[in-house]
């Protein structure tokens, strides 16, 4: 298989500081990814080396098989949106699509005029008279539109309301099932799109700490509430990730399977047993473990 993206113990280090180190995965064509993580975990530094706009210090980047770097036939395959994304202080809305409709050999220009009527977008207006919402409206109109079959997504809804996002998922899963390409979706809000989800990416501290298909991660822990003795005895030799205390009760949150012998266990204690929603889940592995805030490229 010629995977979309491949990375190979890469490390990017800017003097004394390492953003990323050693982080090594593959993504399939035709799947939807979710890259994970708090801020400064250095996701940006990765997508940004993926889309060839910073070198590696060391490891390999590949993407379609070929090194990125200077590489127009696969340059051409990629639509990287990002939330800083610059422009033109003379373009418009139209100035934008229309230089989209000639980097993307994929470009669908009637369904890029649908979703900017869809998000109430003014064509002829300029760029810099547009709010942060109107923005990311822009982005997520060139990144559908663009159908490129290596599409990423970086904190996509910024200043979005929830209708507004609400319409670009719809869009995402729809064009996405017609047409299908590798996605990869950078973002905070982890349970709005966790449906959507089909891979986990997690980094953490510039290091690759979860490499996982969704739906083994859903179920895969769960909290289990009662007497702190109970408890204790419940998650002693099991991987406890989170742990409350309150008066003579403890709230635990274990690793284990939600639907198996661990909940049967749990219920035979008397336990009360509440699911980990998938961005708790990372909220907890995540939590604390973020070393120095490796600085990322913005």
């Amino acid at each position: 298989m010629t995977y979309a993206v491949e990375l190979n113990g890469v490390t990017k280090s800017y003097g004394n500081v390492t953003a990323v180190s050693d982080v090594s995965f593959a993504l399939e064509p035709g799947k939807m990814y979710g890259l994970l993580g708090r801020n400064g975990a250095g996701k940006t530094t990765i997508m940004h080396m993926i889309t060839a706009q910073l070198f590696a210090t060391s490891g390999e980047v590949k993407v379609f098989g070929e090194a990125p770097y200077e590489n127009n036939r696969v340059l051409s395959q990629m639509c990287f949106i990002k939330e800083s994304q610059k422009y033109p202080d003379n373009y418009r809305i139209s100035d934008v699509l229309e230089v989209a409709a000639s980097i993307y050999p994929n470009w669908d220009a009637a369904y890029a005029h649908t979703l900017v009527d869809l998000f109430r977008l003014p064509p002829k207006r300029g760029m810099k008279k547009l709010s942060r919402g109107m923005l990311s409206s822009v982005g997520i109109v060139v990144g559908l539109a663009s159908r490129a079959p290596l599409t990423i997504f970086d904190e996509p809804y910024l200043g979005l309301d929830a209708v507004a996002r609400g319409l670009f998922y719809d869009r995402l899963i729809e064009d996405y099932a017609e047409h299908p390409r590798t996605i990869v979706l950078s973002t905070h809000l982890i349970d709005e799109v966790s449906r959507m989800l089909e891979h986990v990416l997690v980094i953490d501290g510039g290091r690759l700490i979860l490499n996982e298909e969704a739906d083994s991660l859903r179920g895969r822990a769960f909290t289990v509430v009662g007497p702190a003795a109970t408890v204790d005895a419940y998650a002693a030799g099991k991987e406890t990730i989170a742990r409350q205390p309150f008066g003579g009760f403890v709230s635990a949150t274990v690793m284990g399977n939600l639907y198996g012998d661990d909940r049967k266990q749990a219920e035979s204690l008397g336990l009360d047993i509440q699911p980990v929603s998938l961005q708790q889940l990372i909220v907890h592995l995540t939590n604390g473990k973020s070393e120095g805030k490796a600085a990322e490229a913005r």
